[in-house]
C-alpha cells in the first residue's frame, strides 16, 4: 500500500504586492495543455518508478526510426545511462533529468513528450515544425542508482549536482562528454524542489521555480545567459494560465560546482526547472502535466525564435523562492507549561520514509515550528481559537495484540485523550500502522510534549470535550468522524 498525503484546507488570497509583480505579464498561448492526456505515458503512475521501467520505454523507441536511441555510459552500479535523440534541426537542445534520484516529475514529463514525438500520424504541424527546427537529445534517468532506492544522492553519496568541476563520479563525467561533444545552444536542467516553497512571501506553494543559473558570483548577463533569462519569461507567462501565481524564481546563489551555472558558463543557454508542491498532487501527476506543457512550448518557442522579443525585466519580476508553507499549521492553540498558560501557533510537516524495495513510504511528522505564525500558511490550517491543547497520554491498558486494538473502538480512547497504545504482543516490524492511533511495543514509552522536531500527536479540547486529535500530524475531527490519519507511528 503507497500511502499518499492529504492537502486540503482553505486557501489564501494572494496579497496585492505580489499581484503586481505579474499584472502587466500577457499569458501566453498554448497548444499542448489539452494533448497531454491523449500522451500520457499510461505505465508510469507514481513517483517511484525504477531504472528497469525506463529501459523497457526507450527500448520501445528503438523501432521507432525518429528516434536514435544509445548507450553513453554506466552508472557505478553498472545501470546503463541512455541518451535519445530526435530531430534534425540546426539548433541542438540537450534536456536531463533525475540526477538526484528522488526527483522525477520531470522524467516522467520527458517520458509524456516521447509519446507526442513518436506520433508521426498525427498531422500535427508544430510538432513538424518542431522537429525540423531542432535537434533535440535527452538524458531522462543520469541517476539511475539513486532512483533504485528514491534518494537524492548516487550511490557513492555523491551530490551529482555538486560535481561539475571535479567529476568524482561516472554519471557527471557522462554529462560533461555529452554536454561537450554536442555543444548544444540550449539545456534544460529539470529537478524537484521541497514542496513547502511558496512564490515570494505568499501563501502560495511554488509549483514551478525557474532560473537561469548564474555563471559568476556576480550574477553578470551575457548573451548566452539572457537568452535563458527570455525563455524562462515566456514559460512563465504560459503558466500564468493554468498556476495564475504559482511560479517562482529559484536562488540565484552562484554555485561554482554546479552543473547548471557550469553548463551556463561553458557557452550553452541553461534553464533550471524545479518542480514544487501543487494542492492534493502528492504524486506530482499535475505537474507532470505542467513540465509537458513547459517544456514543449519552450521547445517550440527555440525553434521559431519567438522567445527573443520576451523583457528580462520581467524575469527579475518573478517573486523568489521562499519557505512559508507548512503541510498543516494550527493556529491560536491554547495551553500551558510549568502551569503557565500561554497561546502558540504550531507548524507541522510530513516527511517520507521509504519503504523498500522503495516503491512505498510512511510519514513521519515532525514540529517544525511554534510560535507567532501569522506570516506562515498551511497546505492545510486548522483555527484552534477557543481549544485547549493536551499532550497526547498512553493508554493505561497494555492491548495483547494488533487484533485486539482492531475490535476496540479507537474514536473513544482518543475522545478520552489517548494518542497512544501499549500492546504486549507485536509481529510485525513496521514502523507504522494504518491504525489512527500510535502503538509502542515491549518496554518502550513516549513523550507528546510539543517540543520542536518531536512527532505531532496531542488533543484539542473545545468545551471540556476532545474535538481534535492530531495523530502523527494528521487530523482526526471527532465530531464528525472525519478520519484523515493516514499513517500512526510504531516505535
Amino acid at each position: 500500500m503507497t500511502l499518499i498525503s492529504c492537502e486540503s484546507g482553505r486557501a489564501h488570497e494572494t496579497p496585492v504586492h505580489q499581484l503586481a509583480l505579474v499584472e502587466d505579464i500577457k499569458p501566453a498561448k498554448d497548444i499542448f495543455y489539452s494533448l497531454h492526456e491523449k500522451y500520457l505515458e499510461k505505465s508510469i503512475t507514481h513517483r517511484r518508478f525504477k531504472h528497469t521501467d525506463i529501459v523497457r520505454i526507450l527500448d520501445s523507441l528503438k523501432t521507432n526510426p525518429l528516434f536514435e536511441v544509445k548507450k553513453v555510459g554506466e552508472s557505478f552500479q553498472n545501470r546503463d545511462i541512455f541518451l535519445v535523440k530526435a530531430g534534425s534541426g540546426k539548433t541542438k537542445v540537450l534536456l536531463w533529468s533525475q540526477m538526484h534520484g528522488d526527483e522525477p516529475t520531470a522524467t516522467m514529463a520527458l517520458l509524456d513528450i516521447f509519446k507526442y514525438l513518436a506520433d508521426s500520424t498525427s498531422g500535427d504541424k508544430v510538432r513538424d515544425d518542431l522537429l525540423r527546427n531542432t535537434t533535440l537529445y535527452f538524458i531522462p534517468m543520469l541517476n539511475p542508482d539513486g532512483a533504485e532506492v528514491y534518494k537524492r544522492r548516487n550511490a557513492l553519496d555523491i551530490d551529482l549536482n555538486r560535481d561539475a568541476v571535479s567529476l568524482q563520479s561516472p554519471e557527471s563525467r557522462i554529462l560533461k562528454s555529452v554536454r561537450d561533444s554536442l555543444k548544444p545552444d540550449f539545456g534544460f536542467n529539470l529537478h524537484d524542489q521541497n514542496t513547502r516553497y511558496t512564490a515570494g512571501k505568499t501563501s502560495k506553494p511554488a509549483t514551478v521555480s525557474f532560473l537561469a543559473p548564474p555563471y559568476d558570483y556576480a550574477k553578470s548577463e551575457n548573451e548566452v545567459r539572457t537568452k535563458a533569462m527570455k525563455l524562462i519569461v515566456y514559460m512563465n507567462r504560459l503558466l500564468q494560465n493554468y498556476i495564475p501565481g504559482q511560479v517562482a524564481k529559484y536562488s540565484d546563489e552562484h554555485e561554482p560546482r554546479a552543473f547548471g551555472d557550469n553548463i551556463q558558463k561553458w557557452g550553452t543557454s541553461t534553464v533550471l526547472i524545479e518542480s514544487g508542491g501543487y494542492k492534493n498532487d502528492t504524486e506530482k501527476q499535475y505537474i507532470r502535466k505542467l513540465n509537458f506543457v513547459a517544456l514543449l512550448n519552450a521547445l517550440k518557442a527555440i525553434g521559431q525564435q519567438t522567445y527573443t522579443s520576451e523583457k528580462i525585466a520581467n524575469y527579475y519580476k518573478i517573486p523568489e523562492n521562499e519557505r512559508y508553507l507548512f503541510d498543516l499549521l494550527i493556529r491560536n492553540a491554547e495551553t500551558e507549561r510549568e502551569g503557565k498558560p500561554y497561546r502558540l501557533d504550531i507548524g507541522i510537516d510530513r516527511y517520507e520514509v521509504n519503504m523498500a524495495p522503495y516503491t512505498n513510504f510512511f510519514y513521519r511528522s515532525s514540529i517544525e515550528e511554534i510560535g507567532d505564525m501569522s506570516v506562515r500558511y498551511g497546505y492545510q490550517e486548522l483555527d484552534a481559537s477557543g481549544m485547549r491543547l493536551i499532550p497526547g497520554k498512553i493508554y493505561p491498558e497494555v492491548i495483547k495484540n494488533v487484533r485486539t486494538l482492531q475490535s476496540m473502538n479507537i474514536k473513544e480512547i482518543l475522545q478520552k485523550g489517548f494518542t497512544t497504545v501499549k500492546i504486549k504482543n507485536y509481529m510485525p516490524a513496521d514502523q507504522f500502522t494504518a491504525l489512527p492511533i500510535n502503538i509502542i511495543t515491549g518496554k518502550n514509552t513516549r513523550n507528546h510534549e510539543v517540543i520542536l522536531s518531536r512527532s505531532a500527536n496531542f488533543v484539542l479540547e473545545q468545551d471540556g470535550q476532545v474535538r481534535y486529535a492530531i495523530i502523527n500530524g494528521f487530523i482526526y475531527d471527532l465530531q464528525q468522524d472525519k478520519n484523515e490519519v493516514l499513517n500512526a507511528l510504531v516505535n
